[in-house]
């Protein structure tokens, strides 16, 4: 076969076409076609070739000369606009090194720690800023964004306020416009009545159960709320700041005027404005209602020789274990922002921030002095970074300053607003006088009286110590070496589809074009993003086969959300508002119960049969019992037990007959593109994974893209967004994240590959990601048996191991061989999901036969382990399953006590199976096994104050 040696699909996908064959012949296959006609049901099967479907892939240096002339077409222009969304400058140092850097940005979630410690590190950091500057408590490794952080404040305030069920939930009447239509959307399944009111005025009467305040609100305002958060108290109800971090080195902690929860975006902490994402919210709560916290909490432990150690805490994967108790759907963070914003805060310090927010403070209100001066109307209070002007022709304003570059926010016909950000230059404002024809004022300095800032922050030595770009460059690589990322190793998690993440799609994130514009500037300034956005949901139509797409939500959790939300509302639209039962196979993503319960679903469990597949038999037995109610089904497929079922195409029949619509969790996508498509096998809607199958990187844990898809009838009812009526349709439930689009600045990175590989290299890489599982299946089933397999004894995309019968003869756990495979340097794959005492792993298709190998050889080694302590050589507490993983500095003690050998500890058998191999270099954890339950039971989440270092 002849090679195109410009394909971007031959550096995509891993194997050689030699290598392919190799394992077709391993399974007893003379094509690639035979093989995948015996694993995919033919009743399933794609009509089309996705090849005519799509464009013709192109070259990386084609792709990047298109994405040139695409960012060509939007149009930077220095914003004023504000609203939760500001210019900010990235460190270069960071940028270079964490943002543009595959050891941070192809990081999985840390739910191995030992692994994880540079990210845990940086997060904790990050932690630590949060609560430092709102003077709470706990903070929370981060959430989605300043929306959705606000909403899952109400619903923890629903949670533990005592208040009766029939209680409201106030809102400040000028939050921001986003977050409001975010709250809005969630609270109206759950049945939660929101009301706006005016903080200066006080609370209205009626029960409450929480209240939200924004500080400094939408408009520059800054109200002293202490009176307010104590009359709260008293009737109740759970206190919410909506805030700003940078503001906050300059006013008066939320936690020192009464606030119980801080929430916002950490944007401005380094994180360009991106079209709207990806940003790091946040989330922070006082002193007794840590265990209430939604989302990933990094957490202080120690490992089993005595030495700290950071892992996540308390709500660690919620959703798997409590289900449709789960108080919150958010299954991940936004991992790689918060770590921006956590090396941001350490360069600047606490001293250059504020500096930085002094600067902002001053500039605003300097221009504030001069627009009074001229005898505008304009906000009366000193303000930190926003002011609005009102009584004016502010459109006409507008277009002015627009014809001079610079956005304004349109409040409406008579109101305009500005504010600074850290970017505000002596030459914008001196634009911005004369726009306005006005003069210069000396400007001074600035106090918010009763409000200003009086306590301490980010004194910890973190803070302190990285002001050089050396010291920061040493920091930023001492951390990325503590990690074990898809740059150094094969992260075989199942469910997870860990692959490729191409330097080429990436590029085109960091550039100006795509990462500095405003979501809510005019939309002619953002016409090469708009572009990629239809030309990207135009692509996921046809792969899919479904009609309509949302890019908006901005998680996978949140694409769920918005699909079970859409079939919620068709029902209500359709009169049948009574349906609301949710069925749910047993085996289901844990995020799939929560979702629908937000939806305002009750889940009802599906059994699956010993084969792994959702029992039919249940199925109809659940819709007879529950007739007249069947709101949906959600079903993963091919299924999360790793096997095509043959009857989908039936089961989604059932459902349709008893007056339900289907939900097809599209975690497992990657099994599917080019084969076969959910929106012709009779799914109604699915949510996608673009940081799964279509290659935005995991970035330790977020960020991601979740895309709700959909059948004709359900687009109406896909979320659509206040401030931009392109995003969605009139009919829509309103928006599930804060901005239109969601991640924005990250969608180029699925374009590219979907235009680099085009219609036939999806299909291949599909066909090689199933042929390189049943590979591994193959070759480990005698030592570990796969516990589901399809009709023809094959399995889709990811296999399960069952450890089971290992542990009852050994007593080894999926625990142990997890840590053990640390030792041969690699990451352990997908532990007791979706059954205890099983491993799931997932190859991918990126992953080339040299790398599977290494690890077929690994667990077959680690096997061998296994049977000398069945035959009794060695017990399961002696050995170094038990010990692993194994640090060097467990390697250098002088006395080595253990009955094994240190070549075996920390260089076993199978490490080294080549020159090839050996030149890779060894991987050493940082920390031994890490004592969770301690962590759990002794909680510290922030780092320790410096008093405590005296």
């Amino acid at each position: 076969m002849a090679i195109d040696y410009d394909a971007f699909e031959r550096r995509h996908i891993g194997p050689s076409h030699a290598h392919e064959d190799f394992m077709l012949a391993a399974l007893g296959y003379s094509s690639l076609g035979d093989f995948i006609g015996a694993v995919v049901p033919e009743n399933i099967r794609m009509q089309e070739r996705l090849a005519d479907l799509l464009p013709s892939a192109m070259t990386e240096s084609e792709v990047i000369a298109q994405l040139r002339a695409i960012a060509d077409e939007n149009e930077v222009v220095t914003s004023f606009i504000g609203g939760g969304y500001y210019g900010t400058i990235t460190p270069p140092v960071v940028l270079r090194n964490v943002l543009e850097n595959p050891a941070w940005y192809t990081a999985y979630t840390p739910y191995q720690p030992e692994i994880s410690q540079g990210r845990l590190e940086a997060l904790f950091a990050f932690q630590t800023a949060v609560c430092d500057l709102t003077a709470l408590q706990t903070a929370n490794a981060s959430m989605l964004d300043e929306g959705t952080a606000a909403a899952e404040a109400m619903t923890l305030a629903r949670r533990v306020s005592t208040v009766s069920d029939a209680a409201h939930f106030l809102i400040d009447h000028a939050v921001h416009p986003q977050t409001l239509a975010v709250i809005e959307t969630r609270a109206k399944p759950l049945k939660i009545a929101v009301k706006t009111f005016d903080p200066s005025q006080g609370l209205p009467e009626g029960d409450v159960f929480g209240v939200l305040v924004q500080y400094p609100n939408t408009y520059g305002e800054i109200l002293d709320h202490s009176s307010l958060a104590q009359s709260a108290h008293e009737r109740g109800a759970i206190v919410i700041a909506a805030t700003d971090l940078l503001a906050l080195t300059l006013l008066q902690a939320p936690g020192e005027w009464g606030a119980d929860v801080a929430v916002g975006s950490a944007q401005r902490f380094g994180v360009p404005m991106g079209f709207g994402g990806p940003h790091a919210g946040f989330m922070a709560v006082r002193e007794g209602l840590e265990r209430s916290l939604p989302g990933r909490l990094v957490g202080q432990s120690v490992d089993a020789a005595g030495n700290p150690a950071f892992r996540l805490a308390l709500q660690t994967r919620e959703q798997h274990i409590r289900r449709e108790k789960a108080t919150s759907n958010i299954c991940t963070a936004q991992v790689l922002l918060a770590v921006i914003s956590a090396f941001y805060a350490m360069w600047h310090g606490g001293d250059g921030l504020r500096f930085i927010a002094e600067r902002i403070a001053k500039q605003s209100n300097g221009l504030r002095k001069s627009l009074t001066d001229a005898g505008y109307k304009v906000s009366a209070t000193t303000t930190f970074d926003t002011f609005v002007i009102s009584e004016v022709d502010a459109k006409s304003l507008v277009a002015k300053a627009l014809a001079a570059g610079i956005n304004l926010r349109l409040i409406d016909s008579s109101r305009i607003g500005i504010s600074m950000d850290e970017t505000t230059s002596g030459k914008d404002l001196a634009q911005l006088r004369t726009i306005f024809e006005c003069k210069e004022v000396s400007g001074e300095s600035v106090s918010f009286g009763d409000l200003s800032r009086k306590s301490t922050y980010l004194t910890h030595p973190l803070f302190s110590s990285y002001h050089s770009e050396t010291a920061m460059l040493r920091y930023i690589r001492t951390l990325s070496d503590r990690d074990l990322a898809l740059d150094r190793t094969m992260i075989p998690l199942g469910s997870c589809t860990m692959k490729l993440n191409a330097t080429t799609e990436m590029e085109a994130v960091t550039w100006p074009e795509f990462s500095n514009l405003h979501p809510f500037a005019p939309a002619a300034q953002s016409r090469g993003t708009r572009r990629i956005v239809q030309e990207l949901s135009d692509w996921l139509v046809a792969i899919t086969g479904y009609d309509a797409v949302s890019l908006q939500p901005n998680a996978g959790s949140q694409g769920e959300f918005a699909g079970l939300l859409a079939i919620r509302n068709y029902h209500d639209s359709r009169g049948d508002s009574e349906r609301d039962i949710c069925l749910i196979p047993s085996s289901a993503h844990g995020t799939n119960a929560a979702s629908a319960v937000m939806a305002g679903m009750k889940v009802v469990v599906i059994a699956c049969d010993e084969k792994g597949n959702v029992s039919v038999d249940d199925i109809k037995a659940k819709i007879s019992e529950h007739q007249g109610r069947l709101a949906a089904l959600m079903v993963t497929y091919p299924s999360t037990h790793g096997v095509f079922e043959a009857a989908i195409g039936e089961i989604c029949g059932l459902i349709h007959d008893g007056g339900g619509q289907v939900y097809v969790d599209g975690a497992n996508l990657n099994a599917l593109v080019g084969l076969s498509q959910p929106g012709k096998f009779g799914a109604d809607v699915s949510h996608l994974n673009l940081h799964k199958t279509f290659c935005i990187p995991h970035g330790g844990g977020g960020p991601g893209v979740g895309p709700v898809i959909s059948k004709l009838h359900l687009a109406p009812f896909l979320p659509n967004h206040p401030l931009d009526v392109t995003a969605g349709p009139a009919t829509g439930p309103g928006p599930v994240s804060a901005a239109p689009f969601g991640s924005a600045s990250i969608l180029p990175i699925s374009w590219s590959y979907i235009q680099m590989m085009g219609g036939a290299g999806l299909t291949h890489a599909t066909s090689v990601a199933i042929l390189s599982a049943n590979y591994i299946a193959h070759q480990l089933g005698e030592d570990f048996p796969v516990l589901y397999v399809g009709e023809k004894g094959l399995i889709a995309h990811e296999c399960i191991l069952d450890i089971r019968e290992i542990t009852k003869t050994s007593g080894v756990t999926v625990d142990d061989i997890a840590k053990r495979l640390m030792d041969y340097g690699f990451h352990a794959p997908t532990m007791s999901f979706p059954v205890p005492g099983t491993l799931m792993i997932e190859p991918t298709e990126s992953e080339d036969l040299t790398e599977i190998e290494r690890f077929i050889s690994a667990m077959k080694s680690i096997k061998s382990e296994i049977n000398e302590i069945i035959s009794g050589a060695i017990s399961h507490e002696d050995s170094a399953l038990a010990h692993a993983p194994h640090t060097s500095h467990a390697m250098l003690v002088e006395e080595w006590d253990r009955r094994y050998s240190r070549q075996c500890a920390a260089n076993p058998a199978g490490i080294d199976q080549s020159a090839l191999i050996g030149r890779r270099g060894k991987y050493w954890p940082t920390v031994a096994r890490i004592d969770g339950a301690y962590g759990d039971r002794n909680l510290i989440c922030s780092c320790p104050p410096v008093e405590s270092f005296a």
